[in-house]
C-alpha cells in the first residue's frame, strides 16, 4: 500500500483559526492516492486542528468565545505561566481541541463534507510558524 508524507509550513497571524483546506488537498493530489486515509498531525502543544463549518465566519467566532470561557487567559489557577498569561491556556485549548486529524481519501481528494474545512486554530496570541505532517496512504490512482 502506498505512503506519502509532505510536511507543510503555516504562518499564523496569531490567536484564531486558518483554513489550510486547499494546502491539504494538494498534498493529497501529490500523494497520487486514488483512495486511503489523509492523516494529518500538528507538532506543537498550543495550536490544533480541526474540522469545521467553513461558510459563515461566525461559527469561527462563536468557537473562540466559549473557548475564552473554558480556558481564559491569565486564570488564578494556571501556574505555567512561562511564556505569558496565554501560555497554560493554550496547552488546554490545545488539549481540548487536539493536535491530529484523519480524513478520507475519496477520487484523489478529501472527502470533505459541504460546508467541512480543515483549519490551523493557533492558541497563543503572537504569530507562530506551526508544521503540519500529512501523511496520506492508501490505492494508487491508476493511469
Amino acid at each position: 500500500m502506498p505512503v506519502h508524507q509532505s510536511r507543510l509550513e503555516v504562518l499564523t497571524r496569531g490567536r484564531g483559526m486558518q483554513e489550510i483546506t486547499p494546502e491539504v488537498q494538494g498534498a493529497v493530489q501529490e500523494s497520487g492516492i486514488a483512495t486511503g486515509l489523509c492523516h494529518l498531525f500538528l507538532q506543537h502543544t498550543s495550536a490544533a486542528l480541526l474540522i469545521s463549518e467553513n461558510a459563515d465566519p461566525a461559527v469561527r467566532r462563536d468557537l473562540e468565545t466559549f473557548m475564552q470561557r473554558v480556558s481564559p487567559d491569565g486564570a488564578a489557577w494556571f501556574t505555567h505561566t512561562d511564556e505569558g498569561p496565554d501560555d497554560m491556556a493554550a496547552h488546554l485549548r490545545t488539549l481540548l481541541t487536539g493536535a491530529g486529524l484523519s480524513v478520507p481519501v475519496t477520487d484523489g481528494r478529501c472527502a470533505l463534507g459541504t460546508w467541512q474545512g480543515i483549519y490551523l486554530w493557533e492558541h497563543r496570541h503572537a504569530p507562530h510558524r506551526r508544521t503540519v505532517i500529512v501523511t496520506v496512504q492508501g490505492d494508487a490512482a491508476h493511469s
